[in-house]
């Protein structure tokens, strides 16, 4: 798997973001890999399509513990890779079952959900994949297989790494159980999907608008120095600033 292009920030403590290959920016995901003394941490694990574990095993020689931060199969589609499996408990099911298909050919996406998709900005791409990962390959029928959680998290709990600890918290309004990852420490905040420096959906299967103004004027009240979102680059507080008061304006419209 790639590595080159890395959107890490300043944190020299931060091992790598993974770009996955073959997938276009619309439906891509940063796969955060972070190391710690006694184990590491994966945050998503992409759409599945190559093995992760084959393409940077590299970086899976330590303990690792592989964390969704929701369960859209853009992030999700390598969990069952990884013996140590969190993931917030109002989404542990669907993580069991492999239930969140995102289908990968555009044609098989309804027009109302271009449509939105487009409205939020979005850009449709020619096509959802670059190039296909091997001979053979079908992107309609590829289907995220069942990674039953190992650790089922909610609100307040702590994942440690030894030398690092991170805060859970539950932060709703893209999906039921999305969650972020909170360094208080570093002031640095994995968020997957909750908030990044991209169009942000609100009305998915599962979106709650209502849950996502609450969880936007809370990460505005954090002390956060430096964002990893699950997609795009990082970015730091006065951006996280302008991205919240941006949504928040939107929706009181």
């Amino acid at each position: 798997m790639p590595t080159a292009g890395s959107n890490v920030g300043p944190s020299p403590r931060i091992s790598r973001s993974l770009p996955e290959p073959y997938v276009d920016r619309f439906l891509r995901c940063n796969i955060w890999h972070v190391r710690g003394r006694d184990r590491d941490l994966l945050i998503d694990t992409g759409l599945g399509i190559a093995s992760l574990t084959s393409a940077a095993s590299d970086l899976f020689e330590r303990p690792l513990a592989a964390v969704a931060t929701h369960t859209h199969m853009d992030h999700t589609g390598g969990m069952h890779e990884f013996a140590d499996r969190f993931v917030h408990v109002i989404e542990a099911n669907t993580l069991a079952r492999a239930a969140s298909r995102i289908p990968l050919d555009l044609s098989d996406y309804p027009a109302r959900a271009l449509a939105m998709l487009e409205a939020s900005g979005y850009e449709i791409p020619g096509a959802i994949l670059t190039a296909v990962p091997h001979h053979g390959f079908d992107p309609r029928a590829h289907t995220p297989l069942p990674a039953p959680p190992t650790r089922l998290l909610t609100e307040g709990d702590v994942v440690d790494l030894g030398n690092r600890s991170f805060e859970v918290l539950h932060l709703p309004g893209h999906s039921p159980g999305s969650i972020g990852l909170w360094e208080k420490a570093t002031g640095v905040l994995f968020s997957g999907d909750a908030i990044y420096d991209g169009p942000l959906l609100d009305e998915l299967p599962g979106s709650d608008i209502g849950a996502y103004v609450t969880t936007m004027k809370r990460l505005r009240s954090l002390p956060v120095e430096m964002v990893h979102g699950g997609h795009e680059p990082s970015f730091g507080r006065d951006r996280l600033i302008d991205i919240v008061d941006a949504y928040l304006a939107r929706r009181d419209a």
